[in-house]
């Protein structure tokens, strides 16, 4: 009876996985029309499962960590990341402070501090070799696991990465449930960010962290709806303490510690106590847990180097690297125009001062005292952001699109679609961007981002 009634869905997992075991075991980044081929089948395969299985969630669950499990023993094929991963691990074990040295320092002084350094250094590339680490504690602290229990296996430490970011889809699938209920919104949206192939590909496919940073955000987003203000400031220090974008988010809670009192919790309420007061210790508190956290969490590391070598290293993704950026490859081509001087240095600097502004606006000028605008604002704060990068990895967008689940915003979804586009850059050995594809890229997203955003909110009001 259940293999009868599911004998379409079945059809589309089993499909899936023989994609999902092409693409893990026998594709180059280089063999674009591949690449493209299977991701644009692997994407409608998953548009149709969520389609015609709403109800049935844990057939969805089930399949989402069986398409998860194809890559168990895959060396990632469209990034060289996990090669730093592994050598940053491997020099703690060492008694080496990862963030005062590069790879480059040793291997061109004739130096090999730890074992396959040769191969590992190889891998990673020139770009990463030569530039000092700017991974945070959390993430070099399941490095240094990966190299207790793998030893001198590159494979071993590649299946410790992908158990830690599978456990942690696994807790976003779960709390992002819980808070869908909470919020009353339909269970099953949380499966637009689980069994995207967007999500399998970059995160449990490619190895990158993106997955436990949202887990824990998406943790502490949930406590601090149930007003475990406390709690959920640790879990929001433990997420930028995995990668350093949750911090985008914090003027945000400004005002949703300044929530009215019909919107407190009824054991609040009943409290003799100056609401003002009350809410300003909450969000004074709320920092405070989130800074100490985090220094702590950090202090291992620190010395007066790590500091210089940290903020420099944050510094180059303003003002040296360019990868699938939009607005800003404009602003380059102007600056050529005008100077024949690729002006990133300068034009990178306005970059933060521009966020900032952004981030001011969200908080100051629109509502969020509840968790869905908050939630809303956090989702545009981080687009707006991505609009103005230099840089753009398709591995980035992980986290627009879990914030997406809880909005009604799609172009997320879009975008992770269109998103593989940017690999096209690989397709030579010389790794050139092909500005006509990112251009294609950029107007089918910005297009879906404007509809939604300011389009469409007139359109309806119009019709009304």
């Amino acid at each position: 009876m259940f293999l009868k009634s599911r004998q379409i869905p079945i059809a589309f997992a089993l499909i899936s996985i023989l994609f999902y075991i092409s693409f893990a075991y026998d594709l180059l980044r280089t063999d674009y029309i591949k690449l493209i081929s299977l991701y644009a089948a692997l994407f409608f395969l998953f548009y149709k499962l969520i389609q015609s299985n709403t109800p049935d969630l844990k057939f969805l669950t089930g399949i989402a960590i069986l398409f998860r499990l194809v890559f168990f023993i895959a060396t990632p094929n469209l990034s060289q990341d996990f090669y730093r991963f592994i050598w940053d691990g491997r020099m703690i074990l060492e008694g080496f402070n990862p963030y005062l040295h590069t790879p480059d320092s040793f291997i061109s002084s004739g130096q090999f501090p730890i074992a396959q350094a040769q191969e590992l250094y190889e891998g990673m590339g020139s770009l990463s070799a030569g530039h000092f680490t700017n991974y945070p504690p959390i993430k070099q602290f399941i490095f240094m696991i990966a190299a207790v229990f793998s030893g001198k296996n590159i494979l071993g430490s590649v299946i410790v990465f992908r158990t830690f970011i599978i456990a942690a889809d696994i807790g976003t699938l779960y709390i992002g449930t819980k808070l869908l209920e909470r919020l009353k919104m339909p269970l099953h949206h949380i499966f637009w960010y689980i069994l995207n192939p967007f999500i399998i590909i970059e995160l449990t496919g490619n190895l990158h962290f993106e997955g436990i940073m949202i887990f824990l955000l998406l943790l502490s987003l949930y406590l601090l709806h149930l007003d475990y203000w406390k709690t959920a400031a640790i879990a929001f220090a433990l997420s930028v303490s995995v990668k350093l974008i949750p911090l985008l988010f914090l003027p945000l809670l400004f005002q949703y510690f300044k929530k009215n009192k019909n919107e407190l919790p009824s054991e609040e309420k009943s409290e003799n106590l100056n609401l003002s007061t009350l809410n300003l210790k909450k969000l004074i508190g709320f920092y405070a847990i989130i800074g100490w956290t985090t220094l702590l969490l950090f202090m291992p590391f620190y010395s007066s180097e790590f500091i210089n070598n940290y903020s420099k290293t944050v510094g180059l993704w303003f003002s040296t690297f360019e990868f699938n950026a939009s607005l800003y490859y404009i602003a380059r081509q102007i600056g050529y125009v005008l100077t024949s001087y690729n002006q990133i240095g300068l034009i990178g600097k306005f970059i933060p001062i521009l966020t900032i502004l952004i981030v001011i606006s969200l908080t100051f000028f629109r509502k969020n005292t509840t968790t869905i605008q908050l939630i809303t604002n956090m989702l545009l704060a981080i687009t707006l952001y991505y609009f103005i990068s230099t840089t753009v990895h398709p591995w980035y967008l992980a986290t627009l699109l879990i914030l997406s689940v809880f909005t009604k915003y799609k172009f997320p979804l879009v975008w992770s679609f269109v998103i593989i586009l940017s690999y096209l850059a690989y397709s030579t050995t010389q790794n050139i961007e092909n500005f006509w594809v990112i251009g294609l890229e950029y107007l089918i997203v910005y297009s879906v981002f404007i509809w939604e955003v300011a389009i469409k909110k007139d359109h309806q009001k119009a019709v009304s």
